[in-house]
């Protein structure tokens, strides 16, 4: 490893205290500890920070505020902020760094007990063995994707699982990701343990087997290996929250705010592999895992207003910690408003994860702090599974709630990439596109009453009015849009008949027809597949029909309309 780890196990082996750093620590011990670590961890007295309320704001371009409660500001530095820190003569603290609370011998893996035990803190071998053993044991349920590696060559791998009962192109897609800071590892077991749950109850557990059919998940149980095994591939004692360049990646993304480098830093082959694998999908919600406290953080970290959905934020996140709250002992996740936070109310982040997945990516992201200890004992570790799992599977739920459906062309009928905009309600990016290949959106909102309007370049944008939406609810909204060179205007009544895929159901259903008409299914080839009698309401079950593109024949009054239907 580049990072040698003994002098800095002479400093702190002695057990768990805190050292006034000004006048304790020498320069000699001052210039090993960051040589070693790359890092260190302090706090300084809240009381500072609320006699000079912009200080804290300043202090957060540099290094990295941790968290904040009503005594101390908690922070970590790397050798350039802590000099800067240094330079401005506050007084601090300078704290043993939390992967060095415990025990060594109490974090050495357990490689005599079964892998899903899931009371232990995995070797990286461990890990990768377990990642791909989720793909031997359930082939036909999920595959490992490896999106990239690290600044020391490990490897960022997610679990991607979705069944086969519906096409995964018009499942939402939903992300789990977890321990980006490097010593923060309630998440990363929790993930596995997630994995293992989801793969090993399908078929047996009714919830997670409608999840598995219903979403496309991708869980990243290890988003910065580097960090975590700094100390060496086989324990997490001697973790770091940043990753080995020295760099906190929750701060290395690019920002609504304040622009695409805020920490000043070149964006890290981490924070690209994220960004570039972000790009490739359409996350609908996801959630980026941490410890440090015990709340749910929603967004916006960057600015001071509230998003377009703070409603919608806040129904979600409070669900999250009441359902926590049923299961857990009294004053566990109960940090900020008893468990939830907008996140600028709490202390102001740029560069973090959450505001780059929200506003670049238009998905729904919110960051879990799961614990206030970072590292805690290994055998805890099923107990935080047991007061956490089902508010896990219950946020994965909310991706099917809301508004869906699939935008079309009229005359090709063809999918579309068009904008979902909720008139006199989206702000800053909060309005979401359908998917270019299928023509697939997701929309989940709180429940209310909403106009939305339906828009892609070249084609007459189209309004839906009075939308109605409840809470738990699913409400499907297809839309047929016209090319605006067409000449035919969106006032006009005389609506072409349409046939549009309902994916979730697989069936075919029908618009703008009156009586019955006759539509005949032909192959690209030119071969008859289906006749049938339909109407408007008709929902025609295809499921016994291959997927492909399919020619439609649709007679209605001694008229014939054709168009092509995809069916996924």
């Amino acid at each position: 490893m580049k990072r040698l780890i003994l002098a800095w196990v002479i400093i702190f082996l002695s057990g768990n205290f805190m050292l006034e750093a000004q006048t304790v620590i020498s320069n000699h011990q001052y210039d090993m500890l960051l040589k070693n670590r790359g890092e260190v961890y302090f706090r300084i007295s809240d009381s500072i920070v609320k006699i000079n309320p912009g200080l804290l704001k300043s202090l957060a371009t540099f290094i990295s505020i941790d968290r904040v409660d009503k005594d101390y500001v908690y922070a970590y530095a790397n050798a350039k902020g802590f000099s800067r820190f240094l330079n401005l003569k506050i007084n601090y603290q300078l704290l043993q760094p939390p992967s060095m609370m415990l025990n060594p011998e109490k974090l050495k893996p357990a490689y005599l007990k079964a892998t899903t035990a899931w009371d232990y803190y995995p070797s990286y071998n461990q890990y990768l063995n377990l990642m791909n053993q989720f793909q031997t044991s359930y082939p036909q349920l999920c595959k490992l994707v490896d999106i990239g590696t690290t600044v020391d060559g490990r490897k960022l791998l997610f679990i991607h699982i979705e069944s086969n009962k519906y096409s995964t192109h018009y499942k939402p897609q939903f992300m789990y990701t977890s321990t980006m800071h490097g010593d923060e590892t309630i998440g990363y077991v929790l993930m596995l343990h997630l994995i293992d749950y989801l793969l090993s109850n399908y078929g047996k557990i009714p919830q997670v087997t409608n999840l598995v059919d219903s979403l496309d998940i991708w869980i990243n149980p290890l988003a910065n290996p580097d960090g975590t095994y700094a100390g060496g591939d086989t324990s997490v004692y001697y973790a770091t929250r940043f990753n080995a360049n020295s760099v906190d990646l929750n701060r290395n993304y690019p920002d609504p705010q304040a622009g695409q480098h805020p920490d000043g830093n070149k964006w890290q082959p981490e924070t690209q592999a994220f960004m570039n694998f972000a790009g490739e999908h359409h996350f609908v919600m996801s959630c980026n895992m941490h410890t440090g406290n015990e709340v749910a953080n929603y967004p916006w970290d960057t600015w001071s207003f509230l998003t377009a959905d703070d409603a919608w934020w806040q129904y979600v996140c409070r669900q999250f910690a009441d359902t926590i709250h049923a299961y857990s002992p009294a004053g566990y996740f109960t940090d900020e408003n008893d468990g939830i936070t907008d996140g600028f109310a709490w202390y102001q982040v740029t560069g973090g994860r959450q505001d780059y997945m929200n506003y670049f990516m238009h998905d729904r992201e919110f960051t879990l702090e799961l614990s206030e200890t970072k590292m805690p004992t290994p055998s805890t570790l099923l107990s935080y599974w047991n007061y956490d799992y089902r508010s896990f599977l219950n946020y994965m739920h909310q991706a099917l709630d809301g508004i869906r459906g699939v935008v079309t062309d009229s005359v090709s009928g063809m999918p579309l990439k068009a904008d979902v905009f909720i008139d006199n309600h989206d702000a800053n990016n909060s309005d979401v596109y359908s998917d270019s290949l299928t023509g697939a959106y997701f929309r989940p909102i709180k429940a209310g009453t909403y106009d939305i309007t339906f828009s892609a370049p070249g084609y007459v944008s189209k309004t839906l009015r009075n939308v109605q939406v409840q809470d738990e609810r699913l409400i499907v909204e297809n839309v047929v849009l016209k090319p605006s060179s067409s000449g035919i205007s969106e006032s006009d009544s005389q609506d072409l008949p349409q046939a549009f895929p309902n994916p979730a159901y697989d069936k075919v259903q029908f618009s703008n027809i009156t009586g019955t008409a006759t539509v005949r299914f032909f192959s690209l080839s030119g071969e008859p597949v289906l006749d049938a009698q339909v109407t408007t309401s008709t929902s025609l079950n295809i499921r016994y029909l291959p997927r492909g593109m399919y020619l439609l024949e649709i007679n209605v009054k001694d008229k014939k309309y054709t168009q092509k239907l995809l069916l996924r």
